[in-house]
């Protein structure tokens, strides 16, 4: 079946977006595609999710991104990619600079995927928004991958989320969050940062001036790690932050007027707390119901 379409795909100039998602393709389907996309000059975004490419869709796609010059967005969550994969992917983010979205979030990239992958978005110029959520990288690939963050001039979104960081990785992105005046956009939820790792992220927010959204929500991080994010937004006059996700955690007394501080200072900062706009203190008798939903952003307007 995939070899018959990407056959009638060849020589078909009416076709920009090509969504295969949840096909099974395979490997060997995957390589069919591949072979098409190196001819098709018209397709300029494909959707290949949850297709088990495995380590041969990884080798096809690779082989493929290093002639195609048309494709600007690539979703390739969910396709069993392992560290092996991601040798071959790496090759093609280095080399490849006309793709802007990469999604390989839901794959199975380990501390060596982490690795190679970090050096390949060192390199790349291309990437405007990279997703590598729902992973396992743990301290040294996040380290690694946090590296070429840093490195990285071009990339204004980043998701991370749902990984292993740590305070390592957390460490790692601290500092590239002090070099880098592009990124835009990071989501770090769910990624085990705790205190420690948290003041490392606020050493790196007290001298970043391009970020606007940060999402640090289901990090166990407590009102300590919570209060360093928001004093470092008040050491910073000249932070970008618009938008800051803190996560759902009781709040005390510091943490509650550290926010009321920082609102006054930046009366445009939407602040929200485990997806809340509202805080509920720690030290009230009655129990606030929200009346607002939790508010969950898009790829394009707010980091999920």
């Amino acid at each position: 079946g995939a070899k018959a379409l990407a056959r009638s795909l060849m020589v078909d100039t009416s076709i920009l977006m090509l969504d295969l998602s949840d096909n099974w393709l395979q490997g060997e389907g995957a390589a069919a595609i591949a072979e098409m996309l190196k001819q098709n000059c018209y397709i300029s975004a494909v959707d290949l999710s949850d297709n088990k490419l495995g380590v041969e869709g990884a080798k096809a796609f690779s082989a493929m991104l290093l002639e195609n010059t048309t494709i600007v967005s690539l979703q390739l969550s969910g396709n069993e990619f392992d560290d092996h994969a991601a040798k071959y992917l790496a090759d093609a983010i280095t080399a490849n600079s006309k793709v802007e979205t990469l999604d390989l979030s839901y794959n199975m990239f380990g501390d060596k995927a982490g690795e190679v992958l970090g050096m390949a978005i060192a390199e790349n110029i291309g990437l405007r928004e990279f997703k590598i959520s729902w992973n396992h990288f743990h301290s040294q690939g996040a380290a690694a991958l946090a590296k070429g963050l840093g490195a990285n001039v071009f990339l204004k979104v980043l998701d991370v989320s749902y990984n292993g960081f740590g305070n390592s990785g957390a460490a790692a992105l601290g500092e590239a969050l002090k070099a880098n005046n592009v990124l835009e956009e990071l989501s770090i939820s769910n990624s085990r940062i705790s205190v420690k790792g948290a003041l490392h992220i606020a050493a790196g927010l007290k001298e970043n001036k391009t970020l606007k959204r940060l999402n640090t929500t289901r990090n166990p991080m407590q009102s300590e790690g919570c209060c360093g994010l928001l004093k470092a937004l008040q050491a910073n006059s000249g932070t970008g932050i618009e938008t800051l996700d803190l996560p759902d955690i009781p709040v005390n007394k510091e943490l509650a007027e550290l926010c009321d501080a920082v609102k006054i200072l930046f009366p445009n900062l939407l602040l929200r707390h485990g997806g809340n706009t509202k805080l509920e203190r720690k030290s009230q008798s009655k129990v606030e119901l929200w009346t607002q939903p939790k508010v969950v952003g898009d790829s394009q307007n707010a980091v999920a």
